[in-house]
């Protein structure tokens, strides 16, 4: 399903548009636009995609084509959840029912 009207075509920054007629200036180009699309001129090369801290190398294939760079250069790190992190972080049991010498009361 396309995210953009079809009477608008698909975005393409300007730079992107002049690496199209000169193929060899794409190959291992640092790309800061996340939100250009993807064109079929661009298959089998390899660009680094800009995610805010470092770039991410990305290889182009038929796959990809109409999609946008950012897609494929994730701006977040996936992290663990705080029970697994290590040792030491082990929540303490508690348990449901309070033993007294005589009775048991139920919380």
């Amino acid at each position: 399903m396309p995210r953009r009207s079809i009477w608008k075509g698909s975005f393409v920054d300007a730079f992107l548009l002049r690496m199209k007629k000169k193929r060899a200036l794409l190959l291992n180009r640092k790309i800061g636009s996340r939100r250009s699309s993807i064109l079929p001129e661009f298959v089998d090369c390899s660009v680094r995609i800009y995610n805010g801290k470092t770039p991410v190398r990305c290889k182009i294939t038929e796959e990809k084509v109409g999609q946008q760079f950012g897609e494929f250069a994730s701006t977040w790190k996936r992290r663990l959840s705080r029970t697994n992190i290590g040792p030491g972080r082990k929540r303490e049991v508690k348990p449901n029912c309070i033993w007294h010498e005589k009775e048991i009361r139920f919380r």
